[in-house]
């Protein structure tokens, strides 16, 4: 196993303390980011997606296809799809068809109106062998407050949608925003009512995110070190870590490469080079402000099974 670099900022905490690492020995999970480009322009957004936004630039399916065929030699079981808005990028839909003729897929929306506008096509996906699973984002289960930076409707828009892929028979959760020390299942307990009035089932999934905060933030959290990941966290934990077994592609200045996960393209660092195969080999050091958040809040992006299930 490589390091990434020989910068004491990557390798070593202010203090001079080794950085807590992950080390990667499968690639079980494959993200496609499509583009910072959104219909909504959210202000807690931490992609800092917005309209017109290119940050992160549209991913075309030639693009796509020579990762999709190198992470299936290497055994990949999902791929999983995040933006901005995925279903702004124009080529989305015929992305998302090459990659469903090899594996599941995983849709992250805002389930607005780029989707609705595009269902008919999407419901002909499931009669695929692996149809894709969807998880539409409802920030608070109090619409008013989702409504604030999402705009007004959206919070029912988003639950429609939600009740019409549900009842064409796709995989469906929901993304939530978590409050300072809340009681977490009495917040998930009030989605209930909204889930029943859409049709959906009332345990259905809701994963939670802290605050993530803008992209290039430089939030003031601990350091992760060496001796956190070993005292703190086993060997299953540190498995279960998205970097452990998932990578991310993200186009920029037109150039595809591969980051570490989901939450860190905002740092050329988590770069781990142009293939598949040599992102592996690389030992990734949790420099990140949101890698805190793995570590002290179990966050993760992804709905691949553990190992150990």
């Amino acid at each position: 196993m490589r390091e990434k670099s020989n910068d004491p900022g990557w390798l070593f905490t202010p203090e001079g303390q080794p950085r807590g690492y992950i080390e990667s020995d499968a690639l079980r999970e494959l993200w496609f980011h499509t583009g910072t480009n959104c219909n909504l322009a959210c202000p807690s957004c931490f992609e800092g997606s917005k309209p017109g936004d290119n940050r992160i630039e549209f991913l075309t399916p030639g693009d796509v296809r020579p990762f999709v065929a190198e992470a299936i030699e290497l055994g990949v079981e999902k791929f999983s799809f995040t933006g901005g808005e995925p279903f702004v990028n124009p080529s989305f839909l015929d992305i998302l068809d090459l990659a469903l003729e090899h594996r599941p897929c995983f849709v992250l929306t805002n389930g607005s109106q780029p989707l609705r506008n595009r269902l008919p096509r999407i419901v002909e996906f499931k009669e695929r062998p692996y149809p894709p699973a969807f998880r539409v984002s409802l920030d608070h289960p109090d619409p008013a407050r989702h409504d604030e930076s999402r705009g007004k409707g959206n919070f029912r828009l988003a639950l429609r949608t939600l009740g019409l892929l549900h009842a064409e028979g796709f995989a469906v959760s929901i993304a939530r925003l978590m409050e300072p020390d809340e009681d977490s299942e009495a917040v998930d307990r009030r989605y209930e009512p909204f889930f029943l009035e859409a049709g959906l089932p009332p345990d259905l999934p809701v994963v939670k995110f802290p605050d993530f905060l803008l992209p290039g933030a430089m939030a003031h959290v601990p350091n992760v070190t060496e001796r956190c990941m070993t005292s703190y966290t086993s060997a299953a934990q540190r498995a279960g870590y998205m970097c452990a077994y998932s990578r991310m592609i993200v186009k920029q200045n037109g150039r595809c490469g591969v980051y570490a996960c989901t939450l860190v393209d905002d740092d050329a660092q988590f770069d781990l080079g142009d293939t598949l195969r040599e992102s592996l080999d690389v030992r990734i050091r949790l420099k990140h402000h949101r890698c805190y958040s793995c570590f002290a809040y179990g966050s993760c992006c992804s709905e691949v099974p553990s190992t150990n299930e």
